[in-house]
């Protein structure tokens, strides 16, 4: 499922049903209005299923998804963060971790103990999405109230993401804008 908004006709006209790429893919589109990543999610709720994964689309993440997932089932939290040591290099710090649960996130008013940062990767369970907004809302309000209720598991990661939403991004990844990131060199 591609929750998309902007251009995502362009998407859709790219990848299609996504058979060309060896993939199933439909769509969930925000509409006249964006949603945010929390309102998306919850607006494709119906089409997702019990758990799922979340990928931010401006990141490409080098990353094997077994590992996290059965951290995830460990866990027995309802969503789990994946998370990288950042101190402050690619982004500011924003998440507290303690070695297995997201103690704190906080986009907004990061504190100085914070030294991780959402890695792009998460797993969630359905009824964490229940009660938001069918509106926009960010999911990182959906993870921030999910760590404060001591419900959000941690996988730390050790390769670093790539953000590739700009041409900037995509040139530090080594791959051409007119490219696009499927053709890494």
């Amino acid at each position: 499922m591609l929750c998309v908004a902007h251009l995502g006709k362009m998407i859709q006209d790219f990848v299609g049903d996504g058979r060309q790429f060896g993939l199933d893919v439909d769509y969930s589109f925000d509409g006249d209005k964006l949603r945010g990543t929390g309102g998306a999610l919850r607006q494709a709720l119906p089409f997702l299923g019990r758990n799922f994964f979340v990928l931010y689309g401006d990141s490409y993440l080098d990353i094997a998804f077994m590992p996290p997932l059965l951290a995830f089932r460990r866990s027995h939290a309802p969503a789990l963060m994946t998370v990288f040591r950042n101190n402050g290099l690619w982004d500011t710090s924003n998440v507290l971790f303690d070695g297995a649960r997201v103690v704190r996130y906080d986009k907004r008013s990061p504190t100085s103990d914070m030294h991780y940062i959402d890695y792009g990767l998460g797993i969630l369970t359905d009824d964490v999405l229940v009660g938001w907004p069918t509106e926009a809302f960010d999911l990182s309000d959906v993870y921030a109230a999910s760590a404060n209720a001591g419900r959000l598991a941690g996988f730390e990661v050790t390769r670093r993401f790539y953000e590739i939403g700009t041409p900037e991004g995509l040139a530090e990844n080594g791959t051409s804008f007119e490219r696009g990131c499927h053709e890494r060199e």
